[in-house]
């Protein structure tokens, strides 16, 4: 494994494009001291958004205004810094934008005050009155059924202000764990060293030399566990702001709070993590499987990713990747792939990992275009990530195409649908297109690593977050000691008695970004049972069910996110998408079981 280039030593054709948001950081400075002037905007319609629709219509598309300013403004910020998080220039530059955006909100508290105060008979005038305002009903509706949990416009205003020291636990992580920490090289069986990044971890957990993913677990880890202490402080500060947060809006729950934002269900969060107990046995059996292939008298969390068809596994260029990704969403229509296309060549995506860039990968909007950061790597993994961010990308690229901006983000329930879909259609097209034995068994692997790395795991980080909110909300420390004991319980619980749980898993809390993203993580698994059910549905069904899903990923925030995906063909908010998915992993772990035993 080569150790990441410098960043000016990359190709440019495998770097994004942020030109295409700002032509140079002197342009972004001048948007940047233009949006200042936005709170004083702000503040001049305060007191009479009552006065007429003329008023209240102003403030609607000042607020669209803003929210385009500021996606500009915040991505390309975001974009250079996470290029490389050792430039402080760009560091700065994202703290200016949130310094800026922190003020706007501050300036604006008293908006939805205001809008609460509008008689019901006197708004339903004001959408008769002026046709225009009905673009924004959904939006209003949503402030006032809000009502319980919006406070006076003073406390507004001091919360809006403390957003910058609320966002600090999650700053602070992430400056620590991308720029800061730094772990040994890890030698394989042969004595070669290989960089440890937490871009090389999982490839190098992928590897077929046990030696090697041995040394990397351990270098890895050696470092989480030198800072255990520090780890557990922050991610405490940041389960004390969210329950300060939610205990300040009158919310039963930070739970509740981050549910109520993106109008989910929290039975729809517990159903997951009851519905995936219940089908434990699975991942048991799927866990006691692997040992047996693998040959190994423990199975150790280093064994847990590495393929247990080695000889099937290859390398693959970035150039291959972009083919397969088109040839396995096909079945999305020609209007998909014209749009996959558009974002391959014209440098949507930061391909290539590079010292001090932002590990893993995501997708992020602009009014330009989306962009996408991979750390690749040639994995088959890695092709699987192209797909899921690319998902996003043309989920976001579709919303913002045919909805007004008021309604262009959407939430982030439906956005792992969207990612997820995509990549197990490009699973359905591997599978398909092979007649080899023993890459079918590969690819069902990677199948059900799939199933494994995502609804289960992602619930199980999503029952840990539940728990140490809880165990924040009773009053009870997130020491290193506590944290590092229920995560150990937890895998032990998902993994079952084939799998070592050791002091160093006991630590993976501590490297999970995710857990800084305010109940997050669940909607992976969720999103993985819905896409299971549209993919399906879409390889069946054809051209209708592809009208209907691309009516979804055009559908913004148009609705919420429950009634968006039953237009799609699912119903998330009962347990039967997530027990069909566990059933194909059932059959999964059957076929893969006749394959090797063949």
């Amino acid at each position: 494994m080569n150790a990441p280039k410098e960043r000016r030593e990359l190709d440019p054709a495998y770097t994004w494009a942020t030109e295409d948001i700002f032509p140079t950081d002197g342009a972004w400075q001048e948007a940047l001291n233009a949006a200042k002037d936005y709170p004083r905007r702000r503040k001049a319609l305060e007191g009479h958004l009552g006065d007429g629709p003329e008023k209240l219509l102003e403030d609607m598309r000042l607020s669209d205004e803003i929210s385009l300013a500021c996606r500009d403004l915040f991505s390309y910020a975001s974009r250079k810094r996470d290029e490389d998080t050792r430039v402080s220039r760009y560091q700065e530059m994202y703290t200016q934008v949130m310094g800026v955006m922190v003020e706007i909100d501050r300036a604006g508290a008293w908006e939805d005050n205001e809008i609460l105060s509008i008689p019901e008979d006197t708004l339903e005038d004001f959408y008769a009155r002026e046709p225009a305002l009905g673009t924004y009903r959904r939006k209003l509706a949503r402030i006032r059924s809000r009502r319980g949990h919006i406070l006076s416009p003073a406390e507004e205003s001091l919360l809006a202000g403390a957003k910058a020291v609320t966002d600090g636990p999650g700053d602070i992580y992430a400056t620590l764990n991308n720029a800061d920490l730094r772990f040994p090289d890890a030698a394989d069986s042969q004595g070669t060293l290989h960089s440890v990044t937490h871009g090389t971890f999982i490839p190098l957990m992928y590897s077929q030399d046990r030696t090697l993913r041995r040394n990397a677990y351990e270098s890895l880890y050696g470092v989480y566990g030198q800072f255990r202490n520090t780890c557990a402080a922050v991610l405490s500060a940041q389960m004390k702001q969210l329950l300060f947060s939610a205990q300040a809006r009158r919310y039963s729950s930070p739970l509740a709070a981050a549910l109520d934002r993106t109008e989910v269900p929290e039975t729809v969060y517990r159903n997951l993590i009851s519905t995936v107990r219940a089908n434990l046995p699975r991942l048991h059996r799927y866990t006691a499987l692997r040992k047996k292939l693998l040959g190994v008298e423990e199975l150790h969390f280093y064994d847990i990713y590495t393929p247990i068809v080695g000889d099937a596994d290859t390398t693959v260029p970035y150039e291959e990747a972009q083919k397969l990704v088109l040839e396995g969403l096909a079945p999305l229509g020609e209007e998909y792939q014209a749009m996959l296309r558009e974002g391959f060549r014209n440098r949507w995506i930061d391909v290539y990992e590079n010292v001090g860039k932002r590990s893993g990968g995501y997708s992020s909007s602009s009014t330009a275009h989306p962009f996408v950061l991979l750390n690749y790597h040639g994995t088959l993994s890695d092709v699987f990530t192209l797909a899921h961010e690319m998902g996003h990308s043309l989920h976001t690229y579709l919303s913002q195409t045919h909805q007004p901006t008021a309604y262009q983000p959407y939430v982030i329930f439906v956005a792992e649908v969207a990612s997820t879909c995509n990549e197990a259609l490009l699973m359905e097209h591997l599978l398909g297109k092979t007649t080899d034995r023993r890459e079918r068994a590969y690819l069902i692997n990677h199948f059900l690593e799939q199933f494994r790395t995502t609804l289960y795991r992602q619930t199980m980080f999503a029952e840990f977050e539940l728990t140490i909110s809880e165990m924040a909300q009773r009053g009870e420390g997130l020491t290193a000691d506590a944290l590092c004991a229920l995560y150990r319980r937890l895998n032990e619980d998902y993994y079952g008695p084939d799998v070592v749980a050791d002091d160093r898993i006991a630590l993976e809390w501590a490297r999970i970004p995710h857990f800084y993203y305010n109940f997050y993580v669940y909607q992976y698994a969720t999103g993985y049972a819905a896409a299971i059910a549209l993919s399906q549905r879409i390889l069946k069904e054809g051209a209708p069910a592809v009208r209907d899903y691309l009516n979804f990923l055009s559908g913004g925030s148009s609705a919420d996110p429950i009634t968006l995906l039953r237009g799609a063909g699912v119903d998330m908010a009962t347990p039967q998408p997530i027990e069909q998915a566990l059933e194909l992993f059932g059959s999964l772990i059957d076929e893969m079981e006749r394959l090797m035993d063949d």
